[in-house]
């Protein structure tokens, strides 16, 4: 029930702005804004660190306020009450049959991914307008994603229960035990392949080259992360925090 709440609520607040709280014209410069502004960000995320952070800080002011409070939190809350259902039914611990895993791949395949696509095409069809494709248009997904999000919960765990994966599932295990420091490592490389302290690659790359950029940050953690834990018991920011919340340095290598 209050998962369903949540979830209502975060949907109700993003239609409700199309109903007048939030002013169409407020936020059409946001949603196509002129060449002058694209190329005024691009030169700012080009630039050195200080150049960036004009703009970094008034985005993250935004949305750490005002968006997070209209959606994310609705959304995020929500999907934290389904994650704690599904892990006391046993779900992410591989504790279900093989048929209700891959039930849930099922609904992700059949139902969630068509659902999805035609919220694409409805998008397209209104070829993404900010009446319908800032208010109404994300309501596709919104939903959609979830059964999405089940049936990749249902693949995972039918390779986990598969003997003759484990040497493929390994690797992504020990990502898992150095989370912290694999998102941290994302963001090192990628803010140094797109920002100006770095290569300065911002707004360069097309939609495949970023894919490209994505693939190859996950090889590099899934070929890192075990060769790091044949040695040590944790990933850096993992060691960092066990022995802040200890207040005692945790013992590192094997």
């Amino acid at each position: 029930m209050a998962t369903s709440v949540a979830f209502l609520f975060g949907s109700f607040f993003g239609i409700s702005l199309a109903n007048g709280w939030m002013p169409v014209e407020a936020i059409a410069g946001d949603w196509n804004p002129p060449a002058d502004v694209i190329q005024a960000e691009v030169d700012a995320y080009r630039g050195s660190w200080l150049d960036q952070m004009e703009p970094r800080f008034k985005a993250a002011i935004f949305f750490q306020t005002f968006i997070f409070l209209i959606g994310i939190a609705w959304r995020a809350g929500g999907m934290m009450l389904i994650g704690m259902a599904l892990f006391k039914l046993g779900v992410f611990s591989a504790a279900r049959s093989n048929r209700f895993y891959l039930g849930l791949v099922g609904l992700g395949l059949l139902v969630g991914i068509p659902v999805v696509m035609y919220g694409v095409h409805r998008n397209e069809l209104a070829e993404w307008s900010l009446k319908y494709s800032f208010f109404f248009g994300p309501q596709w997904n919104y939903w959609a994603s979830i059964l999405v999000a089940l049936g990749w919960v249902g693949a995972v765990m039918l390779a986990c229960k598969s003997r003759m994966l484990q040497p493929l599932t390994r690797p992504f295990a020990a990502v898992g035990q150095m989370a912290l420091t694999n998102y941290l490592m994302q963001t090192v490389l990628c803010t140094f392949i797109f920002y100006g302290h770095g290569l300065g690659r911002f707004g360069m790359f097309e939609r495949w080259e970023q894919f490209l950029v994505v693939v190859g940050v996950w090889v590099l953690q899934l070929v890192v992360s075990p060769i790091w834990l044949r040695y040590f018991r944790f990933g850096p920011a993992e060691w960092l925090w066990r022995s802040l919340s200890y207040l005692k340095l945790q013992p590192m290598r094997r």
